[in-house]
C-alpha cells in the first residue's frame, strides 16, 4: 500500500509527537479524509523518512506520532543544477515540479533579457517561497526525501559571474555541433535554459565565456518548458538513475 507522504520543515525524531503544518493538515483531513490512527510517512528534508500515524485530529490541527526512521533515499547520482530563466504564466510551476520528479538537485531562477515575467523585491521573494513549496509537494508525490533548494531570484548576468565549482556547464542550442551523448560523463552539471525565445546572442556569448558548452538534443526547437525537462531526462538516461532502473 502506498502511504501518503508529507513534508515537515521542523526536525523530526523517532518517538516524537508533532503537529503537522497547516497546509499538510488541511490536505490530510479535508482532501484525503484520513482518520485518527491512519498511517503515513513524514520527512523533514534532512534525509530518510519516518513511519507515523495520526494520533488525533482537532478541527484543522492534526497531531502525529512518529515511529522508526527509515534510511530510504531516492536521489539521483547526478548533481544537476537547473538554471532556468523566468517563464510566463504557470510554466515555472510546471517546470519546477517536473524537474524535481526528474531528480534535479537545485533550481536557480534567473531573469534573462527575453523573460516575459518580471519580478523584484517582496513579490520576487513570495514567488520563490511559492516555488519552494512546489518543490516540496513534488517530493511528497515522487518519493524523494531531500527537497531541492530553489535559490533566490537574480539576474542571469550576475549569476554567470559566479564560479563553476568544477561543474560541467551546458546550454541547449538546436544548431550546436555537439550532442549530449558525445560529452564525457560528468557527475556535477549546471544546465542553463532560456525563457520564451531562448537566450539572446549576448547572453549566449557571456555564458560561453564562463564555460557553458552548447549542445543539441535533436533537430527540433523545444519550448522553454520542454527544453530543460527533456535535457534532464536525457542526462538521467545517459549518466543517472534512468540507466540503472
Amino acid at each position: 500500500m502506498n502511504l501518503p507522504r508529507f513534508y515537515c520543515r521542523e526536525a523530526l525524531a523517532p518517538g516524537a509527537r508533532v503537529e503537522l503544518p497547516a497546509p499538510v493538515a488541511r490536505h490530510a483531513v479535508r482532501v484525503l479524509r484520513l482518520p485518527p490512527g491512519a498511517p503515513m510517512l513524514l520527512f523533514d528534508g534532512r534525509g530518510g523518512e519516518y513511519l507515523a500515524h495520526i494520533e488525533r485530529i482537532e478541527r484543522d490541527r492534526v497531531l502525529a506520532e512518529l515511529a522508526d526512521w527509515r534510511d530510504v533515499e531516492r536521489e539521483s547520482p547526478l548533481a544537476v543544477t537547473l538554471v532556468q530563466a523566468l517563464q510566463a504564466g504557470e510554466k515555472m510551476d510546471f517546470t519546477i515540479q517536473k524537474a524535481v520528479e526528474l531528480g534535479v538537485r537545485d533550481i536557480v531562477p534567473v531573469t534573462s533579457r527575453r523573460s516575459v515575467l518580471r519580478l523584484a523585491g517582496e513579490r520576487a521573494g513570495k514567488r520563490v517561497a511559492h516555488w519552494q513549496g512546489v518543490a516540496a509537494a513534488a517530493c511528497e508525490q515522487c518519493g524523494r526525501n531531500q527537497v531541492p533548494l530553489v535559490a533566490p531570484l537574480e539576474n542571469l548576468e550576475n549569476w554567470l559571474a559566479r564560479p563553476a565549482d568544477g561543474a560541467l556547464r551546458l546550454m541547449l542550442a538546436p544548431d550546436a555541433e555537439q550532442t549530449l551523448a558525445e560529452l564525457p560523463q560528468a557527475g556535477c552539471i549546471q544546465l542553463l535554459i532560456g525563457a520564451e525565445g531562448g537566450l539572446d546572442a549576448q547572453e549566449v556569448i557571456a555564458a560561453s565565456q564562463v564555460g557553458f558548452q552548447a549542445v543539441r538534443l535533436g533537430p527540433r526547437v523545444l519550448r522553454t518548458e520542454t527544453a530543460g525537462l527533456a535535457a534532464l531526462a536525457a542526462l538521467q538516461l545517459l549518466w543517472g538513475d534512468f540507466a540503472r532502473g
